[in-house]
């Protein structure tokens, strides 16, 4: 990770869900970084622009007049850059985590952004300020992506050309297993690993597979905690999958037919 972070500068961290890819995200740029103010967070969604991400202009209230003008207001892409770029701050890493990368319009959310991803040494005049920017070699960003949202088109080439991709599968390492050994040093049963095993090895698509963060938390190891979570969490995943097939997908996927089948 590393090394492709010093390489490529930016990273996307894709997989289906319950596999931690924010989690992972947010303790790279803790481990890497130089504390929390050199970290920023922001989620994807389909309404988001450019004008959110990075800057333009905003209805602002004057707080004596109350009167409102739109003035220039930079977004957190632009904020992060700045703060990168100042003096005393050019040697310490910087980075914007992306979640859900893949759930807006990009082309419309990087703009001119998208050349400055893949040529860092280059600057380019900016859209509304009209600045020479240039985005600083010490800001890092990673993204993450689910697979299993069919709704979002797949992902543009220019995107691709400027990320490494890193898969986070519970059917590979380092994420399979993962569960059996969390499991482990907490000293539980390792029924729920075996359980998880044996319902990926159920789902033909590895997109829709399920990740183990879904269990490896308090509540499905109090009273019927792991039967609620697969009724309630789980199960309705694998709805979505099925969706207008006509499958009994609670027959097929629930723990009493797992349970039988590996008892």
């Amino acid at each position: 990770m590393r090394e492709l972070l010093l390489d490529e500068k930016q990273m996307v961290l894709y997989g289906p869900p319950g596999t931690d890819k924010t989690y992972l995200a947010m303790k790279l740029a803790e481990y890497f970084g130089g504390g929390p103010e050199q970290v920023k967070i922001v989620q994807f969604h389909p309404s988001y622009a450019y004008e959110d991400f990075f800057e333009g202009f905003r209805p602002v209230e004057d707080p004596e007049t109350r009167e409102v003008a739109f003035r220039l207001t930079a977004g957190p892409l632009r904020e992060l850059a700045d703060l990168a770029s100042r003096e005393g701050n050019r040697h310490i890493p910087h980075f914007l985590i992306i979640d859900e990368i893949n759930r807006a319009n990009l082309a419309k959310v990087f703009g001119e952004l998208y050349f400055l991803l893949e040529y860092r040494t280059r600057s380019v005049r900016l859209t509304y300020s009209g600045d020479d920017f240039a985005l600083p070699p010490n800001l890092f960003v990673i993204g993450t992506m689910n697979t299993a949202d069919r709704s979002i088109a797949l992902v543009d080439a220019a995107l691709r050309r400027r990320f490494a991709f890193v898969e986070l599968s519970p059917r590979t390492e380092p994420t399979a297993g993962l569960l059996a050994r969390w499991l482990k040093r907490e000293g539980r049963d390792l029924e729920p690993a075996r359980l998880l095993d044996a319902l990926n090895a159920r789902i033909e698509d590895a997109d829709f597979a399920i990740g183990p963060s879904y269990l490896m938390k308090p509540g499905v190891y109090r009273d019927s905690g792991l039967e609620r979570t697969w009724r309630t969490k789980i199960l309705p995943l694998l709805e979505e999958y099925h969706y207008g097939e006509g499958i009994d997908v609670a027959a097929r996927y629930g723990l009493d037919a797992l349970r039988e089948q590996h008892p």
